[in-house]
């Protein structure tokens, strides 16, 4: 990889560990997950609240909180960018891609694959270290369970009423 290219990735890296998209708790929420890298202690607690508004699910927000190092950070930040207000088959589409990036040890991806990632792009250079490829994968665990409890439980609605209310 270029030199230039590879800098410019560390930057898009840092850049999301600092601003962290995303960053905190959502309430109401449709599905959560905790999820520990236990290899270097990384942690989240991943939010998801879907929209089935349009008919099929999307997800409208994604909030998370968490401690580990920039790679965690910085992925979770750059998921929150790319999967928000994207119906659930892109939200699986760009996480199987994600994942592909992650497992190919370095190699970038066909140039069109490549462009659906956005900013996740940068990763591409964590897939040459085995023991960091964790981090990057870290959220997007995450955001698959808690779409599989999203998708599972049942539908959020108005709270039901108060019977002392109705009496």
């Amino acid at each position: 990889m270029a030199d230039a290219l590879q800098q410019m990735y560390q930057q898009v890296i840092l850049d999301h560990a600092r601003e962290r998209h995303g960053a905190g708790e959502i309430d109401p929420f449709d599905g959560e997950s905790f999820q520990v890298n236990p290899t270097c202690g990384d942690q989240v607690t991943l939010r998801v609240r879907l929209d089935h508004s349009a008919g099929r699910p999307r997800v409208a927000q994604v909030g998370w909180v968490g401690q580990g190092c920039s790679i965690s950070q910085a992925s979770l930040s750059v998921l929150n960018d790319l999967v928000t207000d994207r119906d659930i088959a892109d939200v699986d589409h760009l996480n199987e891609t994600f994942r592909e990036l992650m497992h190919g040890r370095g190699k970038e991806l066909e140039p069109d694959r490549s462009d659906e990632l956005e900013d996740a792009t940068a990763f591409v250079g964590v897939a040459r270290f085995p023991a960091r490829i964790k981090c990057a994968l870290l959220g997007w665990m995450a955001l698959r369970d808690a779409l599989a409890h999203a998708l599972t439980a049942e539908p959020s609605g108005p709270a039901p009423a108060d019977p002392k209310e109705i009496a």
